[in-house]
């Protein structure tokens, strides 16, 4: 081995090894503050409310964020079949826009049921 490689994984073994135990001395040195409000759960910047598991929530909500992971792992799926499409030929192209077609339709579905109008 080398003496570059042997001291690049000694730094790097110290880095990991120096990062923790600086956070565990924060945690065990630094400055507390005591509290009602320290104490508390905070979840999303909404305070606490009192009988907030009768609060109900739109579906709306739901059904956005469900259709953001959706698109969002669409994207995914696309940028490495880019990079490869020349290696998948007219196969992995035809793969793609069947994927694509796939996902349009369920575009369109949720367009005519209304689920982007917030009104």
């Amino acid at each position: 081995m080398s003496t570059e490689l042997v001291i690049s994984a000694a730094v790097l073994i110290g880095l990991a090894a120096i990062v923790p135990c600086l956070m565990v001395a924060t945690g065990v040195f630094g400055p507390r503050s005591k509290g009602k409000m320290k104490n508390e759960a905070y979840e999303c910047g909404v305070g606490l409310v009192i009988g907030a598991v009768d609060q109900k929530f739109s579906v709306k909500f739901y059904l956005l964020a469900i259709l953001f992971l959706i698109f969002d792992i669409e994207a995914v799926f696309m940028y490495p079949w880019a990079v490869c499409l020349r290696e998948l030929g007219w196969f992995g192209f035809t793969e793609m826009v069947v994927f694509m077609l796939l996902l349009l339709t369920g575009l369109i579905y949720i367009l005519k049921k209304g689920v982007l109008n917030w009104r």
